[in-house]
């Protein structure tokens, strides 16, 4: 396993980092014979960690996160011809509840009170804010510590218990497709259409550092975008490019979006 050559593509410390990580759990996978569970990743973590396992032929990959359209998952890196049906979940799933009636909380109240308990990020998956509490995929080594340790939010006293996964309160996708022309493949431009706004904000928006391109943060509206690429927007869902179809005759690119609520 040439470790430089396979980590070559990768740019900066971060990225460069993580792909060491994630071959050293490749290289104990086929040494042990034994399936290695990463913590939770994001989707551009994802990215990087299955980019570098794809010059790595003696292993294979899998993601847990609870649900299909999970933004954060645990990767599983297991050797090849290893029995996939003999690879134990890697998660669990907690639901709390309370009487918020005269607090309100967030996403980050919820997850701030995790952090609290002194856990690490990298043990928290996706959490689904309910009217009366949440539910949360956690770390299965994890989950033990939360049900006698995670007891409120704010001044907020909580009732926790675990839950199935086929319990999780997902709710189904909508999609709307989105045809347009843009007189350029600046993400600024396809952006505004996807997410319905004038380019203008779109530019604010973007040197904030409020979208993210394939999951990253981006802060220049000029990057160019391409078919297959994601935009994502907190509280406003994801824009896949789903078709770059060619130039008109007035030279625009015409775009077909899917916007993902």
């Amino acid at each position: 396993m040439n470790k430089e050559q396979l980590l070559s593509h990768l740019r900066g410390a971060d990225e460069r980092s993580l792909g060491s990580h994630i071959l050293d759990l490749a290289r104990l996978a086929w040494d042990s014979n034994r399936p290695q569970v990463t913590d939770f990743y994001d989707p551009y973590e994802r990215k990087v960690a299955e980019s570098v396992l794809g010059g790595v032929p003696e292993v294979g990959a899998l993601h847990q996160g609870g649900y299909k359209s999970a933004e954060r998952a645990r990767l599983i890196i297991y050797p090849q011809f290893y029995l996939l049906e003999t690879i134990p979940s890697a998660l669990r799933v907690l639901e709390a509840k309370g009487n918020f009636a005269f607090q309100k909380v967030s996403h980050r109240d919820y997850l701030g009170s995790i952090l609290g308990t002194g856990l690490k990020r990298g043990k928290i998956g996706d959490i689904l804010v309910l009217s009366e509490g949440c539910q949360v995929v956690v770390a299965a080594e994890v989950a033990d510590y939360l049900l006698t340790h995670w007891n409120q939010v704010h001044q907020v006293p909580i009732s926790v218990r675990e839950i199935d996964e086929e319990q999780l309160a997902v709710e189904p996708e909508r999609i709307k497709e989105i045809k347009a022309t843009v007189a350029s493949l600046r993400l600024d431009a396809v952006a505004a259409e996807g997410f319905g706004m004038s380019r203008t904000k779109m530019v604010r928006e973007i040197k904030a550092e409020r979208l993210k391109l394939n999951w990253k943060l981006v802060s220049n509206p000029a990057v160019s975008v391409a078919e297959g690429d994601v935009l994502s927007m907190r509280g406003r869902g994801r824009v896949v490019v789903s078709q770059v179809l060619g130039t008109t005759r007035k030279g625009r690119t015409s775009i077909v979006l899917h916007r993902y609520y």
